[in-house]
């Protein structure tokens, strides 16, 4: 049977006469052979990871990432297609699979930061959840093709966030009334010397 996948797909060949398995986009399915098809677009996950800080803090980082096979590179489709081609692609198997690494290195990580270092270096600490979630990935032939990671949110009873941009916030205007003040001194002094003379 001559078997052609669409666009986006391709097809895993199994059974008799292939070692491992077979990925094509079109080919003849031999008797005693088993097609499957699996899609490689990238998929989008939306988690909420419940981290905690050095400190023991509790905090939320929301995130969406997009993943997908990589198409261009033969060992990641051949990576993929194994992890799939024992589950189906719709269940919830690569939703875990890929939440677990997520959360997994998003913990670990935080778990080696203070508060301030997570709010102070959001950026960094974000670029690096990512460089270590790839890492993870590439064995699964997976790649990150996009990854948002909204505001990080604290946990009710646990104001953290919310205390540190205060924090900041006051300490900027704190540094502009110490600004004022000592124009206004110099302003003075300007004036007492005027006046002595």
């Amino acid at each position: 049977m001559y078997r052609v996948a669409k666009a986006s797909e391709y097809l895993v060949i199994t059974g008799y006469g292939i070692d491992d398995i077979k990925i094509a986009k079109k080919a003849w399915v031999l008797p005693g052979q088993s097609c499957s098809v699996f899609d490689i677009s990238p998929v989008n996950y939306t988690f909420e990871v419940m981290a905690m800080s050095a400190e023991k803090l509790p905090f939320i980082l929301p995130a969406v990432f997009t993943i997908g096979p990589r198409a261009d590179d033969d060992e990641s489709l051949h990576k993929f297609a194994k992890l799939i081609s024992s589950h189906d692609q719709q269940s919830n198997h690569m939703n875990e699979l890929v939440k677990g690494v997520i959360e997994g290195e998003t913990r670990v990580l935080a778990a080696s930061m203070t508060m301030e270092e997570i709010f102070r270096g959001t950026k960094e600490f974000k670029q690096e959840v990512f460089g270590k979630v790839q890492l993870e990935l590439n064995q699964f032939g997976l790649w990150i093709y996009n990854a948002n990671v909204k505001q990080l949110v604290d946990v009710p009873g646990h104001e953290y966030f919310s205390y540190l941009g205060q924090k900041t916030q006051m300490e900027a205007a704190n540094q502009a009334k110490i600004d004022v003040s000592e124009a206004k001194m110099k302003v003075n002094n300007h004036h007492n010397h005027h006046n002595l003379s």
